[in-house]
This record gives C-alpha cells, structure tokens and sequence, in this order.
C-alpha cells in the first residue's frame, strides 16, 4: 500500500522524511491533521513541494542529456 501511495502522491512525504531524517509516517500524519485543522491549507504546500520536486527533476534530466547545448 505504501508504494502505491509513494508513487501516485508524488512522493513527497517521503523525500522530506529522507532529508530531514524523521519517519514518513510522522510527516503523513502531521499533513492530515493539519490539513484538518486548518481546512486544508497544507494541501497547497503539499502541492507546492511537489510542484517544486518535479520541476528539479526534469532540470536535472535535461542537464544530463548528451545534447545539451
């Protein structure tokens, strides 16, 4: 269950756990009872940091291409 959250919810819970060395879980946790509490407010940082990480990724996928200019 877990992978298919990871890999549909852009993954990142996860990414922030990784960097931050704190569990996934907590940081789920944390976005679904303040989203709760604040009527749904994080939703748009969620959307914001995942916006974030796959714009880096295609960055990073076109600077590592052997015809970049």
């Amino acid at each position: 269950m877990q992978e298919f959250f990871e890999k549909y919810a852009f993954g990142v819970c996860n990414r922030l756990g990784e960097k931050f060395k704190i569990p996934t879980s907590s940081i789920r946790l944390f976005f679904i009872y303040s989203s709760f509490l604040t009527f749904g407010s994080p939703v748009i940082l969620y959307l914001a940091l995942a916006f974030i990480m796959n714009f880096r990724k295609v960055l990073r996928r076109r600077h590592n291409t052997l015809w970049y200019y």
